[in-house]
């Protein structure tokens, strides 16, 4: 009878201590979303540089910020107003209404770029598999190099 009472003691205790921890979690993570929600921050590209560092380029409240990232700290490298037109987009994307436009744009874009021997040129959209292994692309381009050795 003992070990009944123990028992249930037990998982009443357990019970209590997952739920305070499940409402802890459910708090902060809601006040979280809505911070988020009031200042985006947009990463737009990342760059590595090291085995442990990287560089960053965001925006963040109309400014962009360069930032140099190790595995210890983050430096701000470089920051300035982001432009007008790249705001604005961020904007659009947080907004509530759906938009279409950018996507149509970078489908547009993507189409242009690619010529039709598929090879991956700076400067160019590259496509989902481009410059991989198992892009025929990479193949293609593989081959001619070696063609023009010989």
């Amino acid at each position: 009878m003992d070990t009944v009472v123990v028992a249930l003691r037990v998982a009443l205790s357990l019970g209590v201590v997952f739920g305070l921890l499940w409402f802890i979690h459910r708090r902060l993570t809601r006040g979280g979303k809505l911070r988020a929600a009031a200042t985006p921050i947009t990463v737009l590209g990342k760059q590595g540089i090291g085995a442990k560092a990287s560089v960053v380029v965001l925006d963040a409240d109309g400014m962009r910020f360069v930032l140099g990232v190790t595995e210890n700290n983050v430096t701000v490298l470089h920051s300035a107003e982001a432009p007008a037109a790249a705001f604005a987009e961020v904007m659009a994307a947080t907004s509530p209404a759906p938009v279409e436009a950018p996507l149509a744009v970078a489908s547009a874009a993507r189409k242009a770029a690619n010529d039709s021997d598929g090879l991956v040129v700076p400067g160019r959209v590259p496509g989902a598999l481009g410059g991989s292994i198992l892009s025929p692309a990479t193949w293609r381009q593989a081959a001619s190099a070696i063609g023009r050795l010989r």
